[in-house]
């Protein structure tokens, strides 16, 4: 038996039908399922949405919909979601799955590029979720950073990009990856933590 197998029989946080439903879907109708966050981010997402109750919840990178849904069973009564897809081509299977959870009237989802929209949102986040392009996390960061309340946490994926932060490699998601990690460890807005789960998870927390 693995670690990670251990862990899923010695956890009680249920996965919905309409996470079960998005996680199929994936398989069967996309070519990237290893992008779905899967049981162990999305439910440390789960987690700290219920812990905090946040009223406004910002997501860069919704892929399928499974980490919104995530982050949606935290979220206060008459909280709303921005959830921001540059792939269009993925809006059925991301719609649908939003119905099936039953959180499409709290979920505004912007197709489009991050970079652009970003600027253009007026809510101030309680809780922010970045899984998109692993060339602008940099540029995520200094965009959102300013746009999360004191106290409000913001959760990067793929902060050890296959452990290649720890190599001399140099991609451009790589070195994107390894400046993002580092602004954020010399950021004094917020005070951060990096934890070896999956492909690397950064916790943030707005000063």
């Amino acid at each position: 038996m693995t670690i990670e197998e251990y862990c899923r029989q010695h956890s009680t946080l249920p996965q919905s039908d309409a996470l079960d439903w998005i996680e199929r879907q994936t398989h069967l109708r996309t070519s990237h399922a290893r992008m779905l966050s899967g049981g162990e981010v999305g439910g440390l997402l789960s987690v700290f949405s219920r812990m905090m109750r946040p009223q406004h919840i910002l997501e860069v990178g919704v892929f399928t919909g499974y980490s919104t849904v995530c982050l949606a069973e935290g979220l206060a009564a008459g909280g709303t979601i921005d959830a921001i897809e540059i792939n269009d081509e993925l809006e059925d299977i991301i719609r649908e799955g939003y119905a099936k959870a039953g959180i499409s009237g709290s979920v505004d989802l912007h197709l489009g590029d991050a970079l652009e929209i970003i600027p253009a949102l007026t809510a101030t986040y309680d809780l922010v979720y970045i899984d998109a392009n692993k060339r602008f996390y940099p540029q995520f960061w200094e965009l959102i950073i300013n746009k999360v309340r004191p106290g409000g946490v913001i959760i990067a994926d793929n902060t050890l990009w296959d452990g290649k932060v720890t190599e001399d490699a140099h991609d451009p998601q790589s070195r994107s990856i390894k400046a993002f990690n580092e602004a954020i460890k010399a950021d004094r807005r917020a005070e951060c933590l990096m934890l070896p789960l999956r492909d690397g998870l950064t916790v943030a927390v707005k000063n």
